[in-house]
């Protein structure tokens, strides 16, 4: 992780409150992995605000953010133009560790936690590595790179109202994704529950999306009790990334 300063070099409003933004940096692109996260500085705010990482293109030295405006310091952050540098923090936390020996993998994302699984994706099919995946989003109106996610492997669109493909939640749709070897989902605690728990003895991983303070480790605003009790987790440090039954949800 390192201080850098990150260029926005496009900018584009992908569905209702969603924006996706190109930064440009050489030392982040070139050590960023799916999973990560950067701690951007907004101007009017004291603290950053942690961003998933949702592509990297090393040839370009580029990475992409996807994020929703849905308060004040995401909608200053949406209202930067381009060719306008962020003070950013990363590649930040540990990444999805992938299964050597899987064939098959099945990925369910939720809302704005699905933009890290775009490049977990990418980086499974260069592996050679089967994806299938599961998106949720609230309403049609919500559904972004559904066309990205297909090309990379068989996809599946829920919303909450079935105003556009399955209605429901990623839950009920898990019976018609055929045989995996092991998941990877990131999306709201409520959406993890109900997923580990209908997937309960399969091998998997889980991205949290919390509320972060300082985003190293060391303001404890983050942390979650072991499943055993024991002890605790950072989500910024320990985390974003953890095995299923890792951490209590």
């Amino acid at each position: 992780m390192k201080k850098e300063q990150m260029k926005i070099i496009a900018k584009n409003i992908l569905a209702e409150d969603t924006v996706e933004m190109v930064l440009e940096n050489t030392y982040i692109s070139q050590h960023a992995v799916p999973g990560q996260f950067l701690h951007v500085q907004v101007a009017s705010k004291t603290l950053r605000r942690p961003i998933s990482i949702a592509d990297c293109n090393r040839e370009k030295q580029t990475i992409t953010i996807i994020f929703k405006r849905n308060g004040q310091g995401t909608k200053e952050l949406a209202s930067y133009p381009v060719g306008n540098e962020l003070d950013v923090l990363g590649p930040i936390g540990n990444g999805f560790s992938i299964e050597q020996n899987a064939k098959t993998v099945l990925l369910v994302g939720g809302g704005i936690g699905v933009p890290p699984l775009y490049y977990l994706a990418k980086s499974l099919k260069e592996k050679g590595i089967t994806v299938r995946c599961v998106l949720g989003f609230q309403t049609k109106k919500n559904v972004f790179y559904e066309a990205e996610f297909t090309q990379l492997g068989e996809t599946t669109i829920v919303t909450n109202d079935g105003s556009y493909g399955e209605k429901g939640f990623v839950t009920d749709v898990l019976d018609n994704v055929g045989v995996y070897d092991c998941y990877y989902s990131c999306g709201p605690i409520v959406m993890l529950k109900a997923l580990t728990t209908t997937l309960d003895g399969k091998k998997g991983y889980i991205s949290l999306e919390e509320r972060m303070g300082c985003g190293v480790g060391a303001c404890f605003a983050c942390v979650l009790p072991t499943k055993d009790g024991n002890s605790y987790k950072k989500i910024c440090k320990d985390g974003p990334v953890f095995s299923v039954g890792e951490v209590s949800l």
